[in-house]
């Protein structure tokens, strides 16, 4: 079967790993990679608020399925909508890594990076929370993949960026001098560090692909982008959420940015419904906001 990904370092590294985990429930699979180019890869001086959440990084890959250039495609969860247009579905959610941001920075972590430090990242999730604990700061747009970006850190032209754990990790990167952001300072995109496989939802790809999944991945996931998609946000919006399993309770923290300022809930529910659990956590942010 052929996988469709993009062609960055960090993308070729995700279908690996995704190539990996279809071969261990498959042995007998044969699993080729299909490089496409997405309009998230040639529009690098663009700021990502402007194109994530709009299918820059997977509209590309979708057509590849559409027209039999491939039968599975790999993406960065957190660049899917959180509604799957049809005719495609989620086939499997992968293991997930580390899904925390972290600081990298000769100067040390976040409450290390000197005054008016001039700090890269395109997020406004990253920049709100970020900035409600060390207002000083000073945050810049910053593009390019993740090496690119660490050319222009050490090139001086940041004192600091935000990255996502799990890209440097993959990369091979973790040695880099990354301080974690941890929950109670900077949630994660809602599905940060997990990799998902796209399917076209006629044929046999779906099923196939479906043993792949890891369950407490997916449970965790499912919630994050229930609240995402209850708060009416995409990939773009100032909004975070991270779900963490306790035995068979499901306990979601979730952040946005409302017209009161950033408002943060903690919700606990059933593993079992991690959809409710979502949506209760959305209607609270909500409720908060208003």
């Amino acid at each position: 079967m052929r996988l469709a990904t993009r062609g960055s370092d960090l993308a070729l590294a995700q279908a690996e790993l995704a190539r990996l985990a279809l071969g261990a429930v498959h042995p007998d699979l044969q699993v080729e990679l299909l490089e496409v180019h997405t309009r998230g890869d040639e529009l690098q001086e663009v700021s990502l608020e402007s194109v994530e959440g709009r299918g820059f990084f997977t509209d590309a890959l979708e057509r590849a399925l559409g027209r039999g250039e491939a039968e599975l495609a790999v993406h960065s969860l957190k660049d899917l909508p959180t509604e799957i247009p049809p005719p495609f579905a989620l086939a499997a959610i992968l293991p997930r890594e580390d899904p925390r941001d972290v600081v990298v920075s000769p100067h040390g972590g976040l409450f290390d990076l000197p005054a008016g430090a001039r700090v890269g990242t395109d997020s406004a999730r990253r920049r709100t929370q970020l900035a409600a604990v060390r207002p000083d700061l000073e945050f810049q747009p910053v593009r390019g993949n993740v090496p690119t970006r660490l050319r222009k850190l050490d090139a001086g032209e940041f004192d600091a960026l935000v990255l996502a754990a799990a890209g440097l990790f993959r990369l091979g990167l973790g040695d880099r001098a990354a301080h974690p952001l941890e929950p109670e300072i900077c949630l994660p995109a809602p599905g940060q560090g997990a990799i998902a496989l796209e399917a076209l939802v006629e044929g046999e790809w779906v099923e196939l692909a479906r043993p792949a999944t890891h369950a407490a991945t997916e449970i965790a996931v499912i919630a994050e982008r229930a609240c995402l998609a209850a708060v009416g946000g995409g990939c773009q919006t100032a909004t975070g959420a991270l779900a963490r399993l306790e035995g068979d309770r499901l306990v979601l923290a979730a952040v946005m940015v409302t017209e009161r300022g950033l408002q943060r809930v903690e919700v606990e529910g059933d593993a079992s419904d991690p959809l409710a659990c979502g949506a209760d956590a959305a209607r609270r942010l909500l409720d908060a906001g208003i």
